[in-house]
């Protein structure tokens, strides 16, 4: 019997590929779980509208469960929503896309001890690897775009660069972590294997943040995928 589990999702290659590996490795994924703060109607990880990763949980045919919580009450409620879980749809698990960083995991692990599931990682790895973990990217068939930089250490010519051989080439001349684990850079991902349709995603512009900038869609729908 395939172990039933959750997987936190903020819409970008990491999760996706934390999504397929688990998949491959047997689990079933009862849900997509992503945070937002209560007055904002966006993901709190990359900010982007609840409506696109909403599209992502259509085309993937995954429910996406929302957690609606603030700042100050964030560990709490996403304890609260993986007992829901464990109630109400009877997973054993949450699933991380985290790949290196020990302060996320031992996060992760505490919710999970709290809400009495296991903490699963399927991407952990070294920081030495993240290169590695880049390549294997671009050539999953999975297509993510970039939609979010941090201002210090990328310029917003990344923003709207599709992940593929050009990026990786580009990626490898700069200091920072390939994979974006340290939030240099974010994703979206609009197509890949698992997906029954593309995202099109259209009229992009660029929002200035307090120490990032954004490509902000105007226009996003499913279409068929060109497969």
């Amino acid at each position: 019997m395939k172990k039933r589990i959750a997987l936190s999702w903020s819409g970008g290659k990491d999760c996706c590929i934390a999504l397929d590996t688990l998949i491959q490795n047997g689990y079933e994924i009862v849900s997509l779980i992503t945070t937002v703060p209560k007055e904002l109607g966006r993901t709190f990880g990359h900010g982007e509208r609840t409506e696109m990763i909403k599209l992502q949980g259509e085309a993937l045919s995954i429910p996406v469960y929302f957690i609606e919580c603030s700042y100050e009450h964030y560990t709490d409620q996403f304890v609260k929503a993986i007992q829901t879980l464990k109630n109400q749809d009877m997973i054993t698990g949450i699933a991380f896309g985290d790949l290196y960083l020990d302060e996320h995991r031992e996060w992760g692990e505490k919710v999970a001890i709290s809400a009495e599931v296991e903490a699963i990682y399927p991407l952990w790895t070294k920081k030495e690897a993240s290169l590695q973990l880049l390549e294997n990217f671009v050539r999953s068939g999975y297509e993510a775009i970039v939609v979010r930089v941090r201002e210090d250490v990328l310029d917003e010519s990344w923003l709207g660069r599709i992940i593929d051989e050009s990026f990786l080439h580009d990626a490898k001349k700069t200091a920072i972590c390939p994979m974006g684990e340290s939030g240099e850079y974010h994703t979206f991902v609009y197509d890949g294997p698992l997906f029954s349709k593309r995202i099109q995603l259209d009229q992009g512009e660029l929002i200035q943040l307090e120490t990032t900038k954004k490509l902000e869609f105007k226009s996003y729908r499913l279409v068929a995928s060109v497969k």
